[in-house]
């Protein structure tokens, strides 16, 4: 006892001096008075924050996890408030995740209850029940958590203008999740209303992994002046440590999920007060809640998070987190982002991470806390993914992060965008665009294409004029534009939004419980009876409505829901750190034994690449002939490769039978041999077979589905009903071949294009792959299979087998395949 009396003493000069210091930082007293009785000296960052938002200055802060961003975001607008208090709305909080403004309100609250500020703090997302946003309408808090998608449509009403003529800084969180794509789009153009709306209004955006800061600067500027935005820089925290997990230091051949580490997982889970298990699917993280639930012998509380979930099971997960009560968390993307768990003391991460900005942001999440390291595992799921790991370990280290790619706005969001604007109030042509432009995604929008997106939402476009239900907006005598119909508005209230899932079934039990949404393409193949995985129960299926997918649970064998979309590929960091390993022998002896093995047999039997080759192996085995081409390029561009090559060798005559893709390499099989594989790689590819393959796959019609339904010309929401996925693919490919047919240079083809080639096919990586092919390609005729080619040509068998018993054939076919491989006899 009297040591701790002899502690408290000496604490109070420290705790003075911290007062003195933070009062020097221009902190109103009941603030610095709050640091201070906690023990806490506010941070250099946070000081220069406040000393930004006293000036008025537009501020982009980078500071890594656990450096208090939150609270520095928030603590000009705190201290405003304390020295000018103020009804209506005076910060206005932005975060790409709902699950994150819930938790901010939560950490928020506390240090306000706690100082005894008079300020309100409410969130506003799609899950907040309608007679509270009708109320923060009528009578808006001081501090409103808000996402992109939630702040357009308050932009949509009339009394808009008054709800943000008074605010002062709108703070925009973890800005690189979002920046660089369509919700970062409207985002840029709901601040250039807002601008307009309150030209003294500053703009403030937080983030931990940011590789060119002058991007997300002159994102976040008024007309795109990074200049006028403040850069402040965190200190650096404790190193993280992270460890590579191997089982019996073993890498399997095959796989991606590190799924054959369950047991150590769960011991892992075992030593540690709460872990959170990252997964990059929501099938993966489903698969893997079951795996480390049969190897609970303990009966730890775990559970499962993600966003098919439904928001009363990701809330109770949530909160049980919060609270403690749960050891481990499996989860994917939808917790990656700034939730602060404090006990949380490990993060694993199920797979290779696909970049070290993803890595280091997961990582962050154990020991939210600047001084103390954060403690990662990673269990890489093969042989490439274990490199994949150790070049994620080595960025993280070398403080490399992934770049983002910045691009022109997309018009399907603008198009949005404008009609929420229309909704509020009518407007005149040269003011909208001009306001339009000062958005740095659309600092470039020239008249001529703002004609065109005018004219799409006043009449659908040429071949669709003739159709009242596309007339939206009306030119009136005055020269202002305006909503044709009050039933416009309802319209696009109800189905705006930036994100197009693919269609969704409800899954719920009989008694109207809800569990969360599978996608209707997988509930299509169930039928009374049929069982599977979901919120980590094992359900059943009773019987399937347009809508609905009715289910009781169950402990017979089930399998894990399918999930569509593209899969993260491996960064080019990444992906050039993997290369730089497979030529530098020097940093072999850091690899596993049976990885080292794996690399060294290579060198003998056939070519590793040094960083700027192109190595194609051909060979022969069992009656068929392989290519394989380890290209790098990623998942989305790797399969685009392969489609597109395939084509081309059957123009050749080669008889191609099919291809698999990887983050690393191509495998085609095929009746005849490829003896040059120059002719398959000339740039041309994507001039002709692109373009045919495009337009003949689904790829274009889904991409083209998505921007009707951004674009406003297809709705998802009618008043009072829902439609069916059915319905709105029915609706959307109807009007895809009336415009495919009678104009190709619609609108929204155009913007269809620009998806498909962008997003779902990753032709930048791609197009720079084939430009330059030929003058790197390195071509290995074997007369077997490589030791490097093993792991993709496993996924040959995954395509084969039937689920069930996929695990055990596709060990039984690594093995074999890897024996035939690393058998040292020519």
């Amino acid at each position: 006892m009297p040591a701790k009396t002899a502690t408290s003493a000496a604490a109070k000069p420290r705790a003075r001096a911290r007062q003195t210091e933070a009062a020097a930082g221009g902190l109103p007293p009941v603030i610095s008075d709050w640091f201070a009785g906690r023990g806490w000296t506010p941070r250099r960052h946070q000081l220069e924050m406040l000393a930004a938002g006293r000036v008025s200055a537009h501020t982009l802060l980078i500071a890594p996890t656990g450096a208090g961003k939150t609270l520095a975001g928030f603590i000009a607008s705190l201290t405003d408030l304390v020295e000018r208090p103020q009804d209506g709305l005076h910060t206005l909080y932005v975060s790409p995740l709902k699950a994150l403004a819930v938790d901010v309100q939560r950490n928020l609250l506390t240090p306000i209850e706690e100082m005894g500020l008079d300020i309100r703090v409410e969130t506003r997302t799609g899950d907040t029940p309608s007679d509270r946003k009708a109320r923060q309408r009528a009578k808006p808090p001081q501090m409103l958590l808000t996402t992109p998608e939630s702040l357009s449509l308050l932009l949509s009403y009339p009394d808009s203008d008054q709800l943000f003529a008074n605010l002062k800084t709108i703070v925009v969180d973890e800005v690189h999740a979002f920046a660089a794509g369509k919700r970062g789009d409207l985002l840029s153009l709901c601040m250039a209303r807002l601008q307009r709306l309150a030209p003294a209004m500053r703009r403030v955006a937080l983030s931990a992994t940011v590789a060119d800061a002058d991007l997300y600067r002159a994102w976040l500027a008024p007309d795109g002046l990074f200049q006028e935005v403040t850069l402040v820089e965190g200190d650096p925290g404790a190193p993280a440590e992270v460890d590579i997990l191997l089982p019996q230091d073993r890498v399997p051949w095959a796989g991606h999920s590190g799924r054959y580490a369950a047991e150590q997982v769960m011991a892992a889970i075992e030593a540690h007060r709460t872990t959170i298990v990252f997964c990059n699917t929501r099938s993966l993280a489903e698969l893997i809640f079951q795996d480390l639930w049969k190897v609970n012998e303990k009966q730890l509380p775990i559970g499962v998070h993600h966003g098919s979930l439904s928001i009363e099971a990701r809330r109770k997960v949530e909160a049980a987190m919060a609270d403690g009560r749960l050891r481990a968390l499996v989860a994917t993307a939808s917790l990656d982002l700034g939730v602060d768990w404090g006990d949380v003391d490990l993060v694993i991460q199920m797979g290779a991470p696909k970049g070290s900005s993803r890595l280091l942001q997961r990582v962050g999440r154990a020991n939210h806390r600047l001084d103390e390291p954060s403690r990662a595992v990673i269990v890489p799921g093969n042989r490439f993914e274990y490199l994949e790991a150790r070049a994620a370990l080595d960025a993280v280290e070398a403080g490399e992060l992934d770049h983002e790619v910045f691009r022109m706005g997309a018009l399907d969001v603008l198009a949005q965008h404008v009609m929420a604007l229309a909704c509020s109030e009518p407007f005149e042509q040269d003011a909208m665009l001009a306001e339009l432009r000062s958005a740095t995604p659309y600092s470039a929008l020239s008249d001529e294409v703002f004609d065109r997106v005018l004219n799409f939402i006043a009449t659908g476009g040429y071949a669709l004029k003739a159709y009242d239900k596309f007339r939206r907006l009306t030119k009136g005598p005055d020269g202002l534009w305006r909503v044709s119909h009050p039933k416009f508005v309802a319209q696009h209230r109800l189905n705006a939004g930036i994100i197009v899932e693919a269609t969704m079934l409800e899954v719920r039990f009989k008694n109207g419980r809800r569990l969360g949404k599978v996608e209707e393409s997988f509930g299509n193949t169930l039928s009374p009876g049929d069982t599977f995985f979901f919120a980590g129960l094992v359900l059943e299926v009773e019987h399937i409505d347009a809508t609905d997918l009715v289910v009781r649970a169950t402990s017979r064998p089930a399998r894990i829901p399918t999930y569509g979309g593209a899969r993260m590929p491996i960064s080019t960091n990444l992906a050039d750190r993997v290369r730089g390993f497979l030529d530098d022998r020097s940093q072999w002896d850091r690899f596993p034994d049976d990885v080292r093995e794996w690399l060294e047999m290579q060198d003998r039997r056939s070519v590793l690449p040094e960083p700027g080759q192109l190595l194609i192996e051909t060979f022969p085995r069992e009656g068929r002939h392989y290519m394989v081409v380890y290209s790098f390029e990623g998942w989305n561009a790797n399969q685009s490769l392969g489609m597109l090559v395939t084509k081309r060798m059957e123009t050749l005559g080669l008889q191609p039978i099919g291809f698999v893709a990887s983050d690393y390499a191509i495998a085609t099989y095929s009746l005849k041999p490829v003896t040059d594989p120059r002719p398959l790689f000339s740039p041309d590819i994507l001039e002709d077979e692109f373009v045919d393959w495009v337009q003949q796959s689904h790829l274009l019609k889904r991409a083209f589905r998505e921007v009707a339904v951004i674009g406003g010309l297809v709705e998802r929401q009618h008043p009072g009903k829902r439609k069916s996925g059915r319905q709105v693919t029915f609706s959307t490919d109807l009007i895809y071949d009336v415009l495919r047919r009678y104009e190709p240079d619609h609108l929204l083809m155009r913007a269809a294009w620009e998806d498909a080639r962008a997003r779902m096919t990753d032709v930048g990586r791609l197009g720079h792959l084939l430009e330059t092919a030929n003058d790197r390609i390195v071509h290995a005729d074997l007369t077997r299979v490589s030791p490097l080619a093993v792991p993709v040509l496993v996924l040959i068998g995954r395509e084969r087998v039937a689920t069930g018993s996929a695990d055990d054939a596709l060990l039984i076919e690594a093995e074999a395949l890897a024996a035939e491989a690393m058998d040292g006899e020519d």
